[in-house]
């Protein structure tokens, strides 16, 4: 049964059942019949039993009279083989009977089903049979009343041995084979239009079964399906099961792809860390021998060159270590963002005035541009504030000199819109493709090393609800923006 596939034990379990209805069936059937004909056998020979006890003179005041009971019963069961008399005494004990020698089983019949019959119960009654004590028959009772007082019952049993003996040796060629047949050929018919029925219903189930075990993870099997999704999903429970699971196919191919371009991503970020790090490293290593190598003969100044371009390149790699510790905190799902309301410009004023310093080296112009009632907004001051940072960062180390950079705020309720804006040289489209993935958040930039910190920008406005975003067909320059909820 276990090796057996679904339909297979449907269509067993369906004929199993096919056949235990069709022996239910055709026992209540006969059983049916059986009783019917006892029925109509005992309606028509109710009066039997009366009739005799009326017409003949089985009894005086000396008591039975055996020669013409003897004689009345061998004339009754000459004309009619299938009925048996017996004489009841008043007390059920049969006192008179026509049957052979040795063929009497019971001396005493039950007298309840007399009285019932004689009470006038629904037909058919059912009494003992004196030849068989297994089997209850039809029968017919009337009272034997001598001097005006019931002394005894005429009790006739109207399907007695014969009868039983001839309706069995017929039985085979009587209606009940045609029953049989009939109701044989019905359930096989039922039976090969049931399987039929099966195979067609669970088609659209083995087509599905087929689907999932052909299933790979690179979507053809699942895109097939939603392709075809539509005409199953509305017509019954399969066909929604179907469409679900296309659906469930489609995520998980989706799923798998951006599995595997993270995969790539990670590689690619392994390389470029690699890359920037070694950098710095390679150079700190050099100067720090250098150094130690020639350290009687260097003067101070060279002493101090070599110093600060050493301090220069540790700052680099203390700084892309700090990133990745950062972004991997973010990215563990352990950091939730402390919402409270505040006011945006002044959290802007103070970010422009730690890089005031930095833009003036730099020969670069920093400025302000918002309406005169900006509404609050509800996020996390922390995060906002590396956001702004980040950027402005980002807008002061890859811009050359006399770039202006802007900080624009303007509501748009029920958000407020932040836009970071410089009108430098702007990104290239290579850089420009993906800018907030790891991989080409890394690529290197002229004159500066790569960085994480776009991507962290992007996750902690992520952790907000919100991204951020580089506005594209900007001449010339790079606009970033995101927004924020209005408190």
């Amino acid at each position: 049964m276990k090796h057996l596939s679904l339909t297979q034990r449907l269509s067993l379990v369906f004929a199993v059942l096919l056949i235990a209805c069709s022996g239910v069936s055709v026992w209540l059937q006969i059983n049916a019949n059986k009783r019917h004909e006892q029925e109509v056998v005992q309606a028509l020979s109710t009066g039997l039993a009366g009739h005799i006890a009326a017409t003949a003179q089985l009894m005086d005041i000396d008591g039975w009279r055996p020669d013409a009971v003897r004689q009345l019963f061998d004339k009754l069961m000459a004309v009619n083989p299938s009925v048996e008399v017996y004489l009841l005494s008043g007390d059920g004990r049969i006192v008179g009977n026509a049957a052979p020698e040795g063929r009497l089983q019971l001396q005493r019949v039950d007298l309840a089903p007399i009285k019932r019959l004689l009470g006038g119960a629904p037909l058919p009654v059912l009494g003992d049979d004196p030849r068989n004590p297994q089997a209850q028959k039809v029968f017919s009772a009337a009272p034997v009343t001598v001097a005006g007082r019931e002394a005894g019952y005429v009790y006739v049993v109207l399907q007695g041995e014969a009868r039983e003996a001839l309706a069995a040796a017929l039985s085979t060629d009587s209606v009940l084979r045609a029953t049989l047949w009939a109701m044989a050929l019905m359930a096989l018919f039922t039976l090969i239009m049931g399987l039929v029925a099966f195979r067609l219903i669970t088609r659209p189930l083995r087509q599905l079964t087929q689907a999932v075990g052909n299933f790979d993870p690179h979507g053809e099997a699942a895109a097939a399906l939603v392709d075809n999704r539509e005409q199953f999903v509305h017509r019954d429970e399969i066909g929604t099961l179907r469409g679900a699971f296309a659906l469930m196919g489609q995520r998980l191919t989706q799923q798998w792809r951006e599995l595997s371009a993270q995969d790539q991503q990670r590689r690619d970020m392994v390389a470029n860390i690699s890359h920037d790090l070694r950098t710095p490293l390679t150079s700190l290593h050099g100067y720090l021998e250098t150094l130690r190598l020639k350290d009687q003969t260097l003067s101070l100044e060279e002493r101090r060159h070599y110093l600060d371009i050493a301090l220069g390149q540790s700052s680099k790699v203390g700084r892309l270590a700090q990133e990745l510790f950062e972004l991997a905190r973010l990215e563990s799902g352990l950091v939730h963002p402390e919402l409270e309301p505040f006011a945006l410009p002044d959290l802007v004023q103070d970010v422009m005035q730690k890089f005031e310093l930095a833009a003036e080296a730099r020969q670069q112009r920093l400025s302000v541009e918002m309406p005169p009632a900006l509404p609050a907004v509800r996020a996390d001051l922390g995060m906002i504030e590396r956001v702004l940072t980040n950027l402005l960062d980002n807008a002061i180390r890859h811009n050359p000199a006399g770039t202006h950079i802007r900080v624009r705020m303007q509501a748009q309720l029920p958000m407020v819109r932040v836009e970071v804006a410089d009108s430098g040289q702007g990104l290239s489209p290579q850089v420009r493709k993906g800018l907030f993935t790891r991989a080409s958040a890394l690529q290197r930039i002229p004159g500066e090393s790569g960085g994480l910190g776009l991507i962290i920008v992007q996750r902690m406005l992520q952790l907000h609800g919100s991204e951020v975003q580089l506005v594209e067909a900007v001449q010339p320059g790079t606009v970033f923006r995101f927004h924020l909820q209005a408190a």
